[in-house]
């Protein structure tokens, strides 16, 4: 666990050094991408978030596009006796906002730190627009003796107006939905992992901010 000092300054610290960043720009046609700056305008979070582990890199949607869909990485549920971690990684797939016929065929994909169980879900899109406010779905500390799975499950509101949940898992209470996004949209993320701890109980993905551009 780190301190909360640092949990609740870390991202004001990286507000406050300037808002270029690593991102990507998009090559024609296809999912691979090439770094390149792009600025953002603030970031979104929820409260609810766990404190274990540490927070990865800062990525961000290649430049003109917006997180418009999003896959997880999810860990079923491992029986009475295993160790569960829910919610091992966010995925956001970037494209220009969204409309009814928009495809889906082309995107590039950014995530975060991922933590090392689980399988990826089926992408879900925005009907229209792009991803501007999120909630969360957190389990809280279950004690010393007993199983925590932190971050469980996720849901996103579009700037369209239509909301998606994840297909994570069940346990744990939705915390508040985070403010909505300035500029037009989502489109960077930036995760906190727990690594494996051996014989110890595992939780993986914890918490996680959300980079909006104008």
């Amino acid at each position: 666990m780190h301190h909360q000092f640092l949990d609740i300054f870390l991202p004001l610290l990286v507000l406050s050094f300037g808002l270029q960043v690593r991102g990507q720009a998009a090559v024609q046609n296809t999912n691979k991408t090439r770094m390149a700056d792009r600025p953002y305008v603030g970031l979104i979070s929820v409260s609810n978030g766990q404190v274990w582990g540490t927070w990865g890199n800062l990525e961000m949607c290649p430049l003109g596009t917006y997180a418009t869909g999003f896959s997880l990485k999810v860990e079923s549920n491992q029986g009475f006796w295993g160790d569960d971690t829910a919610l091992n990684g966010i995925a956001l797939r970037c494209t220009a906002p969204r409309t009814p016929s928009s495809s889906t065929i082309n995107y590039s994909t950014v995530q975060s730190n991922s933590g090392s169980w689980g399988q990826w879900t089926q992408n879900k899109w925005c009907t229209s627009g792009q991803l501007v406010a999120f909630q969360l779905q957190v389990q809280s500390y279950q004690g010393v003796f007993s199983d925590d799975t932190a971050a469980n499950n996720i849901r996103f509101r579009c700037s369209g107006g239509s909301t998606w949940e994840g297909d994570g898992m069940p346990w744990g209470s939705w915390g508040y939905w985070s403010s909505t996004c300035a500029g037009k949209g989502i489109c960077g993320i930036q995760t906190r992992v727990e690594g494996p701890q051996g014989i110890f109980d595992d939780s993986s993905l914890t918490d996680v901010l959300f980079y909006c551009c104008s």
